[in-house]
C-alpha cells in the first residue's frame, strides 16, 4: 500500500511539474490570441462559407488544436442561404461549411463549450454587392479573427490544466448566413449532451466598441447568470477592465450571433463582444462613436475597415489590448467552472 501511495504521489508530482513547465513556456496573456488572429486575417482573407480561404483557415485552426493535444476534427456540412435579387426575387445559394470541433475530455461527461465563428461576410443581396460588403479581400479582423484568436489562446492555456469537466472548442462556419454552423452543431447534440452542457461561451466582435459586454441568454437561469455573467463582470472590475451588460433597450444582443441558436435550444449561454449598441438598432449592427475614423459608426463587413491595418491605425493598441483583457477574464472564469463542485 505504501509503495502504491508513493508511486501515485510521484506521478502527481511529475504531472504538476509538466503542467507548470508547459504554462511557464507560454507568453504573456493575450499574446497568443493577438498572434493567431493576425495570422488568420492576413493569410486567409475572404473566409466566406465554402470558399477555399475558409477551408484553409479551418485546416489552420485544426492543426493548431492538434498540436496542443486536443482531439480535433473538421466537420464539413452542406447548407444554403438566401440571396435577395432585384425586387422580390430571391434565390438560394448552396455552400459547404467547415467547422472545427476540438475537445479535451474531463473526468466527467459534463462540458463547457467555447465558440467563435471563423467565416467572414458574403454578400446576400444585390444591395450588398453594390455596397462592396464582404468579398475576397475582407480580413474580418474584428468579425471575427480576434474571437478565434482568443479561443485558440484559451485552448493553448488549458492544454496542460486538468479539469473535472470536458472543454470543447468550436470554430463555426456559416455564422454570417444565419448561424448555419451553430445550428449544425445542435443537430448533432442529443438531449443528454445538451443537458450536460453547463455553459456555451460565444466570442464575436471583441475589438471595436468602447468596452466588453457580457450577455446571458434569455433562457439562462438566474443562478447560472450569477455564476457566469456576474462573475465575469466581477473579474473585469478586479482587473480594471471596462465591461458591462448591454443597456436594457439593447437586449437583442444575441440576435444574429452564434449564441442565439444555443440560447433558443435552452442551453446556458454567455455572449462576449465589444459592440457599442445603438438603442433601437434591431439587427445588432456594430456601432461606434462617429468620427473621422468611423464616419457612419459601422465597421463590420467593410473590407477597407475591418482589417488589422485600418484598426491598428485608427485604434492603436486596441487589438492586443482586447485579446489580453478577454483572456484575463475568461481564463479564471472557465477554470473555476470546469473544476468547481456543482450542486
Amino acid at each position: 500500500m505504501l509503495s502504491i501511495l508513493r508511486r501515485c504521489l510521484g506521478a502527481l508530482a511529475i504531472s504538476l511539474a509538466i503542467t507548470s513547465a508547459a504554462q511557464a513556456q507560454l507568453p504573456a496573456l493575450g499574446a497568443i490570441a493577438n498572434q493567431q488572429a493576425r495570422r488568420l486575417a492576413t493569410l486567409y482573407p475572404g473566409r466566406m462559407t465554402g470558399s477555399p480561404a475558409e477551408i484553409l483557415a479551418a485546416d489552420f485552426i485544426h492543426q493548431r488544436l492538434q498540436q496542443w493535444g486536443y482531439q480535433s476534427d473538421i466537420r464539413r456540412f452542406p447548407a444554403r442561404y438566401a440571396y435577395q435579387g432585384p425586387g422580390p426575387r430571391q434565390t438560394w445559394r448552396s455552400v459547404t461549411g467547415s467547422s472545427v470541433i476540438a475537445a479535451r475530455e474531463g473526468r466527467e461527461p459534463k462540458q463547457i463549450v467555447i465558440v467563435a465563428h471563423l467565416d467572414t461576410y458574403a454578400a446576400q443581396s444585390e444591395r450588398d454587392d453594390a455596397a462592396n460588403l464582404g468579398g475576397l479581400t475582407l480580413q474580418g479582423m474584428d468579425d471575427n479573427a480576434v474571437g478565434v484568436g482568443v479561443l485558440l489562446e484559451l485552448a493553448a492555456r488549458f492544454q496542460a490544466i486538468p479539469t473535472r469537466y470536458t472543454l470543447r472548442f468550436i470554430t463555426t462556419s456559416g455564422e454570417e448566413e444565419g448561424q448555419l454552423g451553430a445550428n449544425n452543431i445542435l443537430q448533432y447534440m442529443d438531449l443528454q449532451q445538451q443537458k450536460n452542457t453547463l455553459l456555451v461561451i460565444n466570442l464575436d466582435e471583441l475589438v471595436g466598441g468602447t468596452r466588453l459586454y457580457f450577455t446571458s441568454g434569455l433562457h439562462t437561469p438566474a443562478a447560472e447568470r450569477k455564476r457566469t455573467r456576474d462573475r465575469a463582470l466581477a473579474l473585469a472590475r478586479r482587473y480594471g477592465i471596462p465591461a458591462s451588460t448591454p443597456p436594457a433597450k439593447a437586449q437583442h444582443a444575441l440576435d444574429n450571433s452564434d449564441a442565439q441558436p444555443f440560447d433558443q435550444a435552452g442551453l446556458p449561454v454567455l455572449n462576449v463582444n465589444a459592440t457599442d449598441w445603438a438603442l433601437g438598432n434591431k439587427d445588432g449592427v456594430q456601432q461606434r462613436a462617429k468620427s473621422r475614423a468611423f464616419p457612419d459608426g459601422i465597421v463590420r463587413h467593410y473590407a477597407q475597415r475591418d482589417s488589422q491595418q485600418y484598426l491598428d491605425t485608427q485604434l492603436p493598441g486596441r487589438i492586443a489590448q482586447r485579446c489580453q483583457q478577454t483572456v484575463q477574464i475568461l481564463l479564471p472564469l472557465i477554470k473555476s467552472l470546469a473544476q468547481a463542485e456543482r450542486t
